[in-house]
């Protein structure tokens, strides 16, 4: 993951909330999920993968939505109350923190590295060939 630059700053359409990101993305991935779906409009997520400690909202109060996964976790999706824009996601216990790469002001620093949930993605959703795919979620 040493092409993502260890330090990213983002935040919403409007400006109310801010954020950084600091360190090595665990992860970059895209997720065909039904929920990221909903939250999209209709679209897969494509998101990086942080340790919870790596991000810090700056400026503003993200508003929060929690409901209970699939996955059996409580998942929390933030988003600008202002202006709606998604803008980081989490499931309870596990350690960290998903970052929408719509919400980052360079966005071209998002590098997929695996394709989640595809058992839910659309016919009109392809994906990434160049990625490991998997029906759900991660093994593990």
């Amino acid at each position: 993951m040493n092409d993502i630059p260890t330090t990213l700053n983002g935040g919403c359409r409007c400006g109310a909330v801010r954020y950084r990101v600091t360190g090595a993305p665990l992860t970059a991935a895209t997720c065909h999920c039904r929920d990221c779906q909903y939250l999209s409009g209709g679209a897969p997520a494509h998101a990086l993968v942080y340790p919870t400690d790596a991000l810090a909202v700056l400026h503003g109060t993200p508003r929060e939505y929690r409901y209970l996964g699939d996955s059996g976790h409580e998942v929390m999706r933030s988003f600008c109350a202002d202006c709606g824009t998604p803008l980081f996601g989490a499931s309870a216990g596990q350690g960290y923190v998903i970052v929408r790469a719509g919400s980052l002001d360079d966005p071209e620093a998002y590098r997929n590295r695996v394709s989640l949930w595809t058992d839910s993605a659309p016919s009109w959703h392809r994906p990434d060939p160049d990625a490991p795919r998997f029906a759900r979620n991660t093994p593990g």
